[in-house]
């Protein structure tokens, strides 16, 4: 487990860690929430959850990173941020590509947590030797839209997301030193 670096001051303090099976439990408690899956698809399944976690176990092991379970200083899981392979299996997006990604609790939002967490997970995907990074995000939520430009993600594209009824954006983000 690791926390965010020393940056401003005005950040909160997180910690991430790779998923464990109690995670699973932990992300459906603070993601079964309307609110918070609405660009999603509404609230999952538990089982949804265990899968997704044990994905994440062997993204960690077999690259070095994954959606890793956010803490706050607390030590309360208040969601998940990291990266992971687009899957391969959809039928759009950017295969290919290493998509950073974010989802927290209502209880978080608007506290710094996602950018925090971001940018922690951004060091971490340097150090992996990720070249670059994309985020995939619902032409209507607004709170990722920010959390993406002020990590300083390029809009690459906009794009029909595959329901037919709604837009998305991909954003990218060079990871190579300047």
């Amino acid at each position: 487990m690791t926390t965010s670096p020393a940056s401003p001051a005005s950040l909160p303090v997180v910690q991430l860690r790779v998923p464990t099976d109690e995670d699973a439990r932990a992300w459906h408690g603070v993601f079964d929430d309307p609110d918070v899956m609405e660009f999603l698809g509404g609230p999952a399944e538990l089982s949804l959850y265990e899968e997704f976690t044990a994905r994440q176990r062997m993204h960690d092991a077999l690259l070095g990173y994954c959606l890793w379970t956010l803490l706050d200083a607390e030590g309360a899981v208040i969601g998940f941020t990291g990266a992971q392979p687009w899957p391969a299996e959809k039928e759009w997006g950017p295969v290919g590509e290493i998509e950073i990604g974010w989802r927290l609790a209502r209880s978080a939002w608007g506290r710094g947590y996602a950018y925090a967490a971001a940018l922690a997970t951004l060091d971490r995907l340097r150090e992996a030797g990720v070249p670059q990074v994309v985020a995939m995000i619902n032409d209507e939520n607004r709170r990722s839209i920010a959390v993406a430009e002020r990590l300083g993600m390029k809009l690459a594209e906009r794009f029909l997301l595959p329901n037919a009824v709604r837009y998305g954006r991909r954003y990218e983000l060079s990871l190579a030193p300047e």
